[in-house]
């Protein structure tokens, strides 16, 4: 596809694309919007490097595909209740919980009955090395599913919930969620894309409990193989952070998992969610 204000430089055949020509960070005209916009469909995550923004122009961005929403748990920056701080260093505790959700394959707040259209990650503290993002195609999870597979999970939902992952997770940062309730959510196992109709698995290793209509020692089964699947790296690219990198991804047909191999160093920056409406 021909783009006149931005270059686009595919990174693998089946997913992802690194984008260059524009400044996130400015007033952005209707036809950029446009290209980018077309370019995070065809590709379903997009990188951009060396972007300078504040919390300001950060969500600028992010509105120009929708509003903002608010993380059901993450607390943001004063005055920024739509930002969800992005953190590790040497002080971070794996078993506390703080980080588990990044470290597994996931899709962004599956748990709500309308998860986002897609997330702006922009870090602004990378380690030495290490502390990549892997990012898999969905869509192509579910495009190399042989055709029996595809008939059985036709018309499948399944149970998100986030009270799993969120319970106690921010207790460190003075949030105390007694009597708090978390969101859970049926959403179908197989969506379709609301803009480009390709179907793609919606499931996830991380919100994902069970399948509904099925027992649950077979859907544990069907949820294991289908989680393997998703996995294979031939659905998957792998982006190398710098400092002001950006990474947006479409997270109706996008799963990503943060690589936790930099300790005792920081990996820190910020990330805005796009609404959407609800999984079809």
């Amino acid at each position: 596809m021909a783009h006149q204000n931005i270059e686009v430089r595919p990174v693998t055949p089946t997913i992802g694309a690194e984008i260059h020509g524009v400044d996130l960070g400015q007033e952005m005209g209707n036809q950029t919007f446009q290209e980018i916009h077309d370019a995070l469909m065809t590709h379903q995550v997009l990188f951009f490097r060396d972007q300078e923004m504040d919390l300001d122009q950060h969500k600028t961005f992010g509105q120009k595909f929708g509003p903002l929403a608010i993380h059901p748990a993450s607390p943001g920056p004063d005055g920024h209740p739509e930002i969800v701080v992005v953190h590790a260093d040497k002080e971070t505790n794996r078993d506390a919980g703080r980080i588990w959700q990044s470290t597994h394959w996931h899709t962004d707040v599956s748990c709500v009955d309308e998860p986002p259209m897609g997330s702006v990650l922009h870090l602004n503290t990378i380690p030495s090395v290490g502390g990549d993002t892997l990012f898999a195609s969905m869509s192509a999870a579910y495009d190399a599913l042989s055709d029996r597979m595809k008939t059985y999970l036709e018309g499948l939902t399944a149970t998100h919930d986030g009270e799993r992952v969120w319970r106690g997770r921010y207790s460190n940062q003075g949030i105390d969620d007694t009597g708090k309730t978390y969101p859970k959510a049926v959403h179908p196992v197989v969506r379709t894309h609301p803009v480009t109709g390709r179907k793609g698995l919606f499931v996830n290793g991380v919100f994902t409990t069970q399948i509904n209509e099925i027992p649950r020692d077979e859907s544990d089964d069907i949820l294991a193989f289908l989680y393997k699947h998703c996995a294979k790296s031939i659905f998957q690219v792998r982006f190398r952070w710098e400092k002001n990198s950006v990474a947006f991804w479409d997270n109706r047909c996008v799963q990503h998992q943060a690589l936790w191999d930099y300790f005792p160093e920081t990996r820190s920056g910020y990330r805005v969610t796009i609404e959407v409406d609800r999984p079809v």
